[in-house]
């Protein structure tokens, strides 16, 4: 039987491996739109990286209202869904800080400054999800 998750468990679990999210936006026709995305957590915030003329991007700058989901695909399944509000940010040094993090995260420390370099550039943003609901449930086919 699932059962919820602790928030130091949640947490955990979001920045386990390299578990890929899953960002849902709405378009501007009002359908939706989901993209796998790599991120990191800032603090309590999830941070990832986009092109300024990207889907998300436009997405976001018409309506904040995101949710991103992470799953464990291996029995006995897991997964936190996390629903907030985004932000998008041009500074190139928080870019630059975030996205080698991300890069550290998902190819490995011996690359994270040459991710960083390669995202904290002119025409590519911070996403910055400032979570207002987390619903997250463990063991859910137990």
């Amino acid at each position: 039987m699932a059962r919820e998750m602790s928030p130091d468990e949640a947490r955990s679990f979001l920045l386990e491996g390299t578990r890929t999210g899953k960002l849902a936006i709405v378009r501007a026709d009002g359908s939706p739109h989901v993209t796998p995305t790599w991120f990191t957590l800032d603090g309590d915030d999830l941070v990832l990286t986009t092109n300024g003329t990207s889907q998300k991007a436009k997405a976001i700058r018409r309506d904040a209202r995101v949710a991103v989901c992470v799953d464990d695909q291996a029995p006995p399944y897991s997964y936190v869904m996390v629903r907030g509000t985004a932000t998008l940010s041009d500074d190139l040094e928080e870019l630059r800080r975030c996205a080698t993090a991300v890069g550290a995260r998902y190819m490995g420390a011996d690359r994270a400054e040459e991710f960083g370099a390669r995202n904290a550039v002119p025409g590519e943003l911070l996403v910055r999800i400032m979570p207002t609901r987390v619903i997250a449930e463990a063991e859910i086919s137990d």
